[in-house]
């Protein structure tokens, strides 16, 4: 979908229609979940600080979330999906991949499976949205973004490896913003450069995601289209009012955040034999420290006492933190998640964050 939470926004406000606004929080400690691309012309993203957002964009309206409205949207998208295959992966509430080399219009041309999902998207929910077409989840998935908003790219096998090799490094999915930086000071820019490595010397700079650039700059990704994911890890976060530094001053924040933590453990009944502590700094840097035991995590005491080992013995690490974050791994119970319905035990932007602060 096509900035999706804003296009709702403006969908049922016209007043914010051809206005740069914001879904999030745009105080002092806010975050934009997403922004509406009258905004992003002037640099503005998702997971961008809202104060920073507004250094950029001074008319920028902010707009509290409506999560409900959104997942509500998301079903009538996945019905529309499901018209045309059972095949659907969703990646979020507003992307999926569907496979639809088999589907139910007995349509032979992808493209034009593409095109008519876009256009009853368009028609249910007055909403846009951008497709990539292409034999595997890696072009597919990179194509989608080419033509946005409300653009179909499609990449066929015997132009793949042109397409590949011109694109930047930056736009190859999986490669963040710190790996392509990493990548640019290797001499890497794009996916010919990139291609030049062997598999050996990616592995020795980048561990094991060397082999998937190696694999994916040659098009090489055959990973199946997947209508039911397992859930992995449990966990929540917290962003703070203000920056912490010290062991003292992050405790009792850290304390409130097991509680709750526990509180919904219990209310879904399942424990991981890992725990782990998520910091993120007030420059972004993430810092994550876990360990694990041979039986679940259940008590919590236990856990209350394992994460603040975890916070005592990394506090040296610790320079001004923004987020704290707990999760657990190794479930009990590994779930399926059906249609990409499940939860995530994860505050919502400000609203959450001013409430718990």
């Amino acid at each position: 979908m096509d900035a999706f939470y804003a296009s709702i926004e403006q969908r049922d406000n016209p007043e914010l229609r051809g206005k740069p606004i914001a879904v999030g929080g745009g105080g002092r400690r806010g975050v934009v979940a997403t922004a509406s691309y009258e905004a992003r012309k002037y640099g503005v993203h998702s997971a961008m600080p809202g104060y920073k957002a507004k250094q950029l964009c001074p008319n920028l309206i902010f707009v509290s979330s409506r999560f409900a409205v959104y997942k509500e949207v998301s079903r009538q998208i996945r019905e529309i999906f499901a018209e045309y295959t059972d095949l659907i992966e969703p990646l979020s509430l507003d992307e999926a991949f569907l496979d639809v080399t088999v589907n139910k219009k007995n349509e032979p041309l992808a493209t034009v499976v593409a095109q008519q999902i876009m256009d009853r998207i368009l028609e249910v929910t007055n909403l846009t949205c951008s497709a990539g077409v292409s034999y595997c989840k890696f072009i597919a998935k990179v194509a989608s973004d080419i033509k946005k908003p409300n653009g179909l790219t499609v990449i066929k096998p015997h132009k793949a490896e042109q397409f590949l090799e011109e694109l930047p490094i930056a736009k190859f999915h999986g490669v963040g913003k710190v790996t392509a930086e990493k990548m640019k000071f290797y001499g890497i820019h794009n996916g010919a450069d990139l291609k030049k490595w062997t598999k050996l010397e990616l592995a020795q700079k980048f561990g094991k995601t060397g082999r998937y650039f190696y694999n994916i700059v040659r098009g090489l990704d055959n990973r199946p289209v997947q209508n039911n994911r397992q859930r992995k890890s449990l966990a929540i976060e917290r962003t703070l009012r203000d920056d912490l530094a010290t062991y003292d001053e992050i405790l009792p924040i850290l304390d409130g955040l097991i509680d709750k933590f526990h509180e919904r453990l219990k209310k879904v009944d399942n424990y991981g034999r890992t725990l782990t502590l998520k910091l993120k700094t007030s420059d972004f840097q993430i810092l994550t420290r876990s360990l694990s035991k041979d039986y679940y995590l259940t008590d919590i005491e236990e856990i209350r006492r394992l994460a603040y080992g975890l916070l005592e013995d990394n506090i040296e690490a610790i320079d001004q933190i923004r987020l704290i974050g707990l999760a657990t791994s190794n479930l009990q119970k590994t779930e399926t998640l059906i249609a990409g319905y499940g939860y995530q035990l994860k505050f919502d932007f400000e609203e959450e964050e001013e409430k718990n602060s």
